[in-house]
């Protein structure tokens, strides 16, 4: 096991002399957009041979991800991905929401963790939760996470630019472009915008 990996594996080893086994690092992707769900995961992985290339979703090419969402998924001992989308955003407010989706990833889990390592939220969980601020780079469960949440949102935003191709959403997700902007400023808000965070860029509410 190379430096790196040690590293990355710090707080899960810090946890296990706790007396935890089942490890969970859990993430979310899509807090920023201004249109489309936020999607959390929570992930439990075998942590005695790390998977090459698991890193901060972001730090990681589209390509190389979607690679590694199905590696992950394979090699998972559980995983459970949960999006919330557009409406409950604007009902419960965006960190509320994302919380919702992080207890669900919990609670949805098909084996109970010991404790959720968690990139920065703070939660207060049935189980033990642990918030590291920038843990999609320190934790390597917590990568593993950030990587599942991204692809899976990515995807669901393809699916949506199929529907409505005027917005781009292919190429940007969602989140706040000039190509974006420009466009909610010419047609409007489409179904799946947030309407609590365009306001600045049409006079729908």
């Amino acid at each position: 096991m190379n430096t790196e990996e040690k590293d990355t594996l710090r707080f899960e080893k810090e946890e296990m002399e706790k007396g935890a086994y089942f490890i969970a690092g859990m993430d979310e992707a899509g807090r920023g957009p201004l249109a489309g769900p936020v999607v959390a995961a929570a992930v439990i992985m075998p942590l005695d041979d790390p998977i090459e290339g698991v890193d901060d979703s972001k730090k990681v090419s589209e390509k190389k991800r979607e690679k590694l969402y199905d590696v992950i998924r394979e090699k998972a001992i559980a995983y459970k991905i949960v999006a919330v989308d557009e409406k409950v955003i604007d009902e419960i407010n965006i960190l509320e929401a994302t919380k919702k989706a992080m207890y669900a990833c919990i609670d949805g889990l098909p084996i109970p963790p010991d404790v959720v390592l968690v990139d920065a939220v703070k939660l207060k969980a049935k189980v033990p939760t642990r918030s590291i601020i920038k843990g999609d780079a320190l934790s390597y469960s917590i990568a593993a996470a950030s990587i599942l949440a991204k692809v899976y949102r990515d995807r669901l935003m393809r699916d949506y630019d199929a529907l409505y191709p005027e917005y781009g959403f292919l190429k940007h997700k969602g989140y706040g472009t000039k190509e974006h902007t420009d466009a909610l400023r010419k047609i409007g808000p489409c179904p799946i915008h947030r309407r609590t965070f365009i306001k600045h860029f049409t006079d729908d509410e």
